[in-house]
């Protein structure tokens, strides 16, 4: 097993998750969704990594088998806990992953279904506590009065239900209930998609606030750039289960390079009408998951293809870098091609 060095606190190395497809009556096994093929990347102590892509490039099953709701089809997810002990999740057994549960912890999407109707406030941000048995009675309440009020709510709301709430209240709940165990690690999934953008900037605020407060470590998921590039250290590209490029913020938002990135890139909106530039927008559809064209994914959308895009897969290799930081590109080009960025 590889040895995480002292400034990493979690990394996935060569994850897969393939989900069957199954067929007929006796439901045989026809093949596999891709959904996450060959996926490496490190998470440093207390920095913000944003994973951005297309809805359905994976992102979100890579959050989801970080925190075990799915099994890993293959890979290892190393991480370094509270004792700084190195242990990889994904061979753990079910039973041995619940004192880790208090350590990652995760933020939903949907602030509407990921909040139980029938509980109260209190039982849902006090429900952790509960189960791993930190706190009961007035001590729960107790707690639960702290954690409202930490992220922005009073404490006399904990008696009522979710939907006495608005969109950005019940993201607070959920934001509570995440930080009831003091982890390390949070995975927000979508955090601020479905609302709107004033409170997007509330709650990205409170994230930043609570990150330098309780010292924790972020996997930011979003499929929005201009989110990302706010709030983010560092930034994961992903197409179709594969992470395509990986830099520090500031250079991947100015000098991209793989293409991919620099088309996203182009749908960013810009508030200066002077500084208005002409849309990339990517022929054909995106590629099957289930099957895959040769070579590099992308190549049958990419305007700057070769022949050699269409038969050999690119690794993700550095292709530069900034201060101590490599700037990674999974492009056969990412070298001799000179792509246009979004300069702040």
């Amino acid at each position: 097993m590889q040895t995480l060095t002292p400034e990493v606190m979690l990394e996935v190395n060569n994850l897969k998750m393939h989900f069957p497809i199954r067929k007929g009556f006796r439901q045989r096994v026809v093949g596999h969704v891709k959904a996450v093929d060959d996926v490496s990347f490190a998470v440093r102590r207390g920095e913000t990594l944003g994973l951005v892509g297309e809805s359905g490039c994976g992102k979100t099953t890579i959050g989801r088998c970080i925190m075990r709701a799915y099994d890993p089809t293959a890979g290892a997810i190393l991480y370094c806990n509270a004792k700084n002990e190195q242990v990889d999740l994904a061979a753990l057994k079910s039973s041995d992953l619940k004192p880790y549960r208090r350590e990652l912890r995760m933020i939903f999407q949907d602030p509407y279904s990921s909040l139980n109707p029938r509980m109260t406030v209190l039982d849902i941000v006090g429900e952790p506590l509960k189960v791993h048995g930190v706190a009961r009675g007035a001590e729960l309440e107790d707690r639960v009065a702290n954690l409202l009020k930490r992220v922005g709510l009073r404490p006399e709301y904990m008696r009522r239900y979710p939907h006495a709430f608005s969109g950005g209240q019940r993201q607070r709940i959920g934001i509570a209930r995440a930080l009831a165990l003091d982890p390390r690690i949070v995975v927000a999934d979508e955090a601020v998609s479905a609302l709107d953008v004033s409170v997007q900037a509330q709650i990205l605020n409170l994230l930043e606030d609570l990150q330098a407060e309780l010292n924790l470590t972020y996997l930011f998921i979003s499929h929005d750039l201009s989110v990302v590039e706010y709030v983010a250290d560092r930034v994961a590209v992903m197409y179709v289960g594969k992470i395509v490029e990986l830099a520090e913020t500031t250079a991947l938002f100015a000098q991209p390079k793989h293409p991919y990135t620099e088309a996203l890139l182009s749908a960013v909106p810009k508030p200066d009408p002077t500084m208005r530039s002409k849309r990339i927008v990517l022929e054909g559809d995106v590629a099957d998951p289930a099957n895959p064209p040769r070579g590099c994914y992308f190549h049958p959308r990419c305007r700057y293809a070769e022949d050699r895009c269409k038969t050999e897969t690119p690794a993700l290799r550095a292709v530069g870098q900034v201060g101590n930081l490599s700037h990674f590109a999974a492009c056969h080009r990412a070298e001799e091609l000179n792509l246009r960025g979004v300069v702040s």
